[in-house]
């Protein structure tokens, strides 16, 4: 799995929206110039953030972006989802009964450890807020388990 610069970029300016709005609008041109991203970009992200409902937008003089939801309401899975970020760390990590990818899925010995990779990654990213990060929280949501090999 490779998160794209289409999904750090969208994090990055959703971060700096939820941590600078304070209810206000924020221009496109604010963000772009304070995360470095091009306002042409930031703009075609922002559009799907939009239609997904994440943030709304106001238009006019002094319009710009504002948050949907609280903080603590848009996990990190939101927004990748939102602008279509994949997370899935290998073909295998699609499968399903109903859709399987390969046709040696139930011979396959490392299916399991791909899917079971691909779960701790969905639930992290989906537990993760954009409030817990702004709090310095987001290690928290990364439980460690115990290794096979001290179990």
């Amino acid at each position: 799995m490779r998160i794209t610069t289409k999904g750090r970029y969208a994090l990055k300016a959703m971060l700096y929206l939820a941590s600078h709005s304070q209810g206000a609008p924020i221009s496109v041109k604010e963000i772009s110039l304070k995360e470095k991203i091009s306002p042409e970009f930031l703009e075609q992200l922002f559009f799907k953030l939009k239609k997904s409902g994440i943030i709304g937008s106001v238009r006019g003089p002094g319009g710009g972006f504002t948050l949907e939801k609280s903080r603590s309401e848009i996990s990190v899975k939101n927004v990748f989802d939102a602008v279509g970020e994949g997370l899935d760390l290998s073909p295998c990590t699609s499968c399903s009964e109903d859709s399987p990818v390969c046709a040696e899925q139930d011979d396959c010995l490392s299916f399991e450890v791909w899917q079971a990779a691909a779960e701790k990654i969905q639930a992290y990213f989906s537990g993760l807020t954009l409030q817990a990060i702004l709090d310095g929280k987001s290690r928290q949501f990364w439980e460690p388990t115990t290794s096979p090999a001290t179990a």
